[in-house]
């Protein structure tokens, strides 16, 4: 028989065994493809084409859904994620005019309402929103916005749902990282925070030190692309390209943003016809391959 003692500390070993490991993992980041990627193939043929290069998690676009339930049920959508071994990271709403004030606002907020519904359907746990404008604003807007963005927080709450307000780099209103954080701050919504996408963060306003202000929880998705290699007064919303394949330094990016505490999914959003019309498969295999390079590269894959 073991003695006592040795029997009482075999538990507490393994607890500090299982914890040393878990220490001792390197940080993860997984891949997602986002619909706009592979917009010309529709919902069906881009997922099923996906899931034949082994991407797993996926992005749905409102769009797409729309275009799919013209002729078909949600109760199908589902099937074909299921089919396909799919999970829903985020949905991507399509709804512009949610955060900044405007007097659409209560018609943005009625449709956010009802892509809620369905991205909660499809088991998503995140739907997002960019600040896409070009309209003018004051210093006071910003506390006016808060309003909205409590008003889409309680709307996401309803379906257990995250939402994220996405800074575009040429916005007027959201266009850098330190201001989206500011937002959520103030805000303080529970069911709010932060997207982040790599193009917007690397070619827009923003810094790399910004990322050092950053705190575990606020970004709550994250959308992965390259930026090209032109020059940068030439770029616009569509110049990204896969990752790997620009100028945009992408490991260290990441590596700062999981170091931050984002660990989740994050999507491939690619905007140039080159990549929407070709074949979902082999664009979702080449993708795959250069973002898990970059994964690796950064010690999180």
């Amino acid at each position: 028989m073991l003695p006592r003692r040795t029997v009482l500390q075999t538990p507490l070993a393994a607890l500090a065994s299982h914890a040393a490991a878990t220490a001792a993992a390197p940080p993860k980041m997984t891949l997602s493809m986002h619909q706009f990627t592979s917009s010309a193939a529709g919902y069906k043929k881009a997922l099923e084409g996906w899931a034949k290069a082994g991407i797993r998690l996926v992005e749905p676009s409102a769009a797409a859904l729309d275009d799919f339930l013209k002729t078909d049920s949600m109760a199908a959508a589902k099937r074909v994620l299921s089919d396909n071994g799919l999970t829903v990271v985020s949905g991507v709403t399509n709804v512009t005019n949610l955060w900044e004030p405007n007097p659409n606002f209560a018609d943005r907020l009625a449709l956010f309402t009802k892509r809620c519904e369905q991205f909660a359907e499809l088991g998503a746990p995140v739907v997002y929103s960019p600040c896409a404008t070009a309209a003018k604003f004051t210093a006071d807007d910003y506390a006016r916005s808060l309003d909205n963005i409590r008003k889409a927080g309680d709307v996401a709450r309803q379906y257990n749902l995250k939402v994220g307000a996405e800074f575009v780099r040429n916005s007027t209103f959201l266009a850098a990282l330190p201001t989206a954080l500011k937002l959520h701050r103030e805000a303080a919504h529970p069911n709010f925070g932060v997207l982040f996408d790599c193009y917007h963060f690397w070619s827009g306003p923003s810094k790399f030190e910004d990322m050092d202000g950053i705190k575990p929880g606020e970004i709550v998705h994250a959308h992965l692309n390259d930026v090209m290699d032109i020059p940068w007064e030439l770029l616009d919303l569509q110049t990204r390209v896969i990752p790997g394949d620009g100028t945009a330094p992408l490991a260290k990016i990441l590596k700062k943003l999981v170091d931050k505490g984002y660990k989740g999914p994050i999507s491939v959003e690619l905007f140039l016809p080159k990549y929407q019309q070709a074949d979902p498969y082999t664009l979702a295999k080449e993708i795959k391959a250069k973002s898990e390079a970059i994964f690796h590269q950064a010690g999180i894959g």
